[in-house]
């Protein structure tokens, strides 16, 4: 019988469900030829192929998840370098830092202070930085809760009570948003909605507070940082 040519046996190969790598791999033959030679052919994978595609597709998903906590570890150990980096807030320094929080998040159209965030951290500083540094009495605090309809009201208030000291009396009525679209959207995206403090009759310590703000502005602008 007549030897078959590399040809035939590739086509024989292709038939039978090889691909063109591993055709490639038992004949010798570049892709681009395999490409001119076979590409009427239909391609039906056998076990063998589906094996490998199969294999690949694991290993392809556990290089990902491998990559990612890699990558989660590296952020990890940067965050925790940078967090032994400073070791302690003297009240000079929560001074500073609270004046900045106020520059990025307080109000500063309305004449008295005002700041809204949903992180409970935000929320704490801001409180601590009032009643240490501003020297503003609990009493003079207001709060104000804005919750979704998936948000427990009353959950919501004493988790922030909590948080800030502001008895819930000194809580005003919660407003719920009730917007169909984005109630959709932020559904148990925030569990205890958001905290709007103001401080009552505070337009002497707004003023203030701008004051530092602006002395902090220019001794930055004098000192070239850029």
């Amino acid at each position: 019988m007549k030897p078959l040519s590399l040809k035939e046996k590739a086509i024989d190969y292709r038939k039978r469900g090889y691909s063109y790598n591993m055709i490639s791999q038992k004949l010798g033959l570049a892709k681009s030829t395999l490409s001119n030679w076979l590409h009427d052919i239909d391609f039906v994978p056998n076990k063998e192929v589906l094996l490998r595609i199969e294999k690949a597709k694991r290993n392809l998903v556990k290089g990902m998840y491998e990559r990612r906590r890699k990558i989660l570890e590296t952020r990890e150990k940067i965050k925790n370098n940078a967090r032994r980096e400073i070791k302690n807030l003297t009240e000079k320094d929560l001074w500073y830092v609270g004046a900045i929080l106020y520059l990025a998040e307080g109000y500063k159209a309305q004449k008295d202070v005002r700041l809204t965030n949903s992180d409970p951290r935000v929320i704490k500083l801001f409180t601590i930085w009032l009643r240490k540094i501003c020297k503003v009495p609990i009493r003079d605090f207001r709060a104000e809760l804005h919750i979704y309809p998936d948000n427990s009201e009353r959950e919501a208030v004493a988790y922030w009570s909590k948080i800030t000291g502001i008895p819930r009396s000194q809580f005003s009525k919660t407003q719920i948003d009730r917007r169909i679209k984005k109630s959709r959207f932020k559904h148990g995206y925030l569990p205890y909605g958001t905290l709007h403090i103001r401080i009552r009759k505070s337009g002497e310590l707004f003023h203030k507070i701008l004051g530092w703000i602006e002395r902090i502005l220019e001794i930055t602008e004098n000192a070239g940082v850029v």
